[in-house]
C-alpha cells in the first residue's frame, strides 16, 4: 500500500526535515555547505518555491518553505538529492544513498506558528551546544533577518515583514523575539508534527486544512485507544 501524500497547500509554510542516513554526517566540510545552498537555491527557483529560514546541521537539515502548488516541495527536494548527492559522492569517494528514506514535514499555521518555527529552524545549534546563540552560527539563516548578513534567495514571509514598517524595524524585532527561548512544550509540539508528518496550528487551522485536504492532519494521539466497555469511554 503506497504511502499517503504530504499535507502540502499552496501558498501554506510546510517545516521540512531530511537527516542524514542513519544519522551519519551529509555535510563533510564548508564547500559541501556551499554546494547544498546552491542545489537548494537553484532547485527553490526552478519549482516556484519560497524559502522563508534554514539551517544546515551536520547530519540534517531544516527547511521552511512555501509551495506554489501541491507536489512542489517533494520535486524541489528530488531535485536537490539527485545534485547533492551525486556530486558528494563523486568528491568524497563515497557510494550510496546519503539522506535517510523520504524527508519529514509539517504544515504551519503562519498566523500562530510561522515565526516560532522559524525560531525553532534558527535555534537547533543552540540546542545541540554547537554555539551560545543563533547568530553564532554560520549557517542558518538567522544573521539575514537580523541585518548581519543578505541571503538573495530568502523569502521574507508577510509574517515576518509584519514586524515593523521598515527593514531595522523588522530586524531589531526579530533580533529581540529570537532572544527569547521556546518553551519546551512549544519545542515538543514543533517536534510532535514533524515526526508524524502532521500540521501544527490552530483548530481553525486544523479544519481548514482537513477540509481542503480530506483527510486529518493531526498528530495522532498518544497511548493505547481507549475501551469500549457499554457504550462508554473507559
Amino acid at each position: 500500500m503506497g504511502r499517503p501524500p504530504r499535507l502540502e497547500l499552496p501558498g501554506v509554510p510546510l517545516h521540512v526535515v531530511q537527516r542524514g542516513n542513519n544519522r551519519a554526517p551529509c555535510f563533510f566540510n564548508d564547500v559541501d555547505r556551499r554546494f547544498y545552498l546552491k542545489c537548494l537555491r537553484e532547485a527553490a527557483e526552478a519549482r516556484g518555491c519560497l524559502l522563508h529560514a534554514y539551517v544546515l546541521m551536520s547530519n540534517h537539515v531544516h527547511l521552511l518553505v512555501s509551495p506554489p502548488e501541491q507536489g512542489a516541495v517533494g520535486a524541489m527536494m528530488q531535485d536537490i538529492g539527485r545534485r547533492y548527492v551525486r556530486i558528494i559522492n563523486n568528491i568524497h569517494g563515497r557510494t550510496g544513498s546519503l539522506w535517510e528514506g523520504r524527508f519529514k514535514s509539517s504544515l504551519i499555521d503562519s498566523e500562530r506558528y510561522l515565526l516560532i518555527c522559524h525560531r525553532y529552524i534558527e535555534a537547533n545549534p543552540v540546542r545541540a551546544g554547537m554555539v551560545a546563540s543563533a547568530g553564532d552560527y554560520a549557517w542558518s539563516s538567522h544573521s539575514h533577518f537580523t541585518g548581519t548578513r543578505v541571503d538573495t534567495f530568502l523569502a521574507e514571509h508577510p509574517i515576518y515583514l509584519a514586524l515593523g514598517n521598515s527593514e531595522s524595524e523588522r530586524r531589531a524585532a526579530f533580533a529581540a523575539i529570537s532572544k527569547a527561548p521556546l518553551s519546551p512544550r512549544t519545542v515538543e509540539e514543533i517536534r510532535a508534527a514533524i515526526n508524524t508528518d502532521s500540521a501544527l496550528g490552530s483548530e481553525q487551522f486544523m479544519d481548514d486544512a482537513e477540509a481542503a485536504l480530506g483527510r486529518s492532519v493531526r498528530p495522532p494521539r498518544r497511548g493505547r485507544p481507549a475501551k469500549v466497555v457499554t457504550g462508554k469511554l473507559v
